[in-house]
């Protein structure tokens, strides 16, 4: 009798295990470090949570008192939201145009370096250097040269004052804004096959303007969702930033933020149930913005 051959997996059934495979360490890592995260801070932020004693049920106590009896905190979404309205679109209109413009350069590459290499010092070099600019004595270069031409009789107080560090900030975070996402754009601008724009003067593209909105724009889509992505994330995030300019906490808490309101809860007070509302509702604002620009940027049928 002849034996029965053993079946075998299928070519699709092959294809599908070598496709899971090759994901599985993403996927593990996605796992262990963005989804545990964000369950344990959201089952974090139900209890009474400070380390020493044991963890007790709060409910949605935290959220109620984050949202109606915390102050600070509606101060600290205040200058956030103020600060990432200026710097997240600004930021991301000027790493797109700045690259488009660059692109079209003969010497691309050194310009494109100039404007990408203040990205690469930390953020507290950057910070030193325009402490420098704006320091509140006559030291500071823009306070020594504004009495010196007679504009001011005495040092304007840049860093100490509420209504001049918020400003400050958002000057120091547009210089230093071009980084990623400045290169990401460049990268998909180079991308662009000529032919296409060859193609689209056939038919009746003149100026550099038409092409932008017709050829170029949809062709940087990828780049654009990334990019705004990142802007969210940079601007709701802003921290280290306030705290080397305006130090913490900041006078007035003119520049007291949700990041930084939560780290005092998390690492200075050690409430680590009330710090993990504050980073549950900023999850929730990432993602609800995000999702807001995926369905910009995604091209139909996405």
């Amino acid at each position: 009798m002849k034996k029965p051959k053993k079946r075998g997996l299928s070519g699709q059934a092959r294809d599908q295990i070598s496709g899971y495979l090759m994901i599985a360490p993403f996927l593990l890592l996605f796992i262990i470090f963005i989804v545990v995260p964000v369950v344990w801070s959201l089952i974090l932020s139900v209890t009474h949570y400070n380390i020493v004693q044991p963890m007790s049920w709060a409910g949605l106590n935290n959220y109620r008192d984050l949202l109606t009896n915390d102050d600070l905190f509606i101060t600290a979404c205040k200058n956030t939201f103020t600060y990432a309205i200026i710097v997240g679109p600004a930021g991301f209109l000027a790493c797109f145009v700045l690259a488009w413009m660059i692109n079209q350069l003969k010497f691309r590459n050194a310009f494109a370096m100039a404007f990408y290499a203040p990205s690469l010092a930390a953020g507290a070099a950057m910070t030193v250097i325009w402490l420098n600019l704006f320091s509140p004595d006559r030291y500071g270069l823009i306070n020594d040269k504004l009495i010196e031409f007679g504009f001011i009789s005495e040092p304007i107080l840049f860093t100490m004052d509420p209504k001049y560090i918020m400003p400050v900030i958002i000057i120091v975070a547009l210089w230093s804004s071009l980084g990623a996402g400045f290169l990401t754009n460049l990268a998909g601008l180079n991308n662009i096959p000529n032919d296409r724009y060859e193609a689209a003067q056939i038919d009746g593209i003149k100026n550099k303007f038409q092409e932008l909105i017709y050829i170029t724009l949809p062709s940087v889509k990828p780049q654009l969702l990334f990019n705004s992505i990142m802007a969210i994330i940079g601007s709701l995030g802003v921290f280290d930033a306030t705290v080397g300019i305006a130090g913490f906490p900041s006078p007035d808490n003119a520049a007291h933020t949700i990041v930084g309101h939560m780290f005092d809860f998390a690492f200075l007070r050690f409430e680590l149930g009330y710090a993990s509302a504050v980073a549950f509702i900023l999850f929730l604002l990432n993602f609800g913005i995000g999702r807001i620009f995926m369905k910009l940027f995604s091209s139909a049928g996405e």
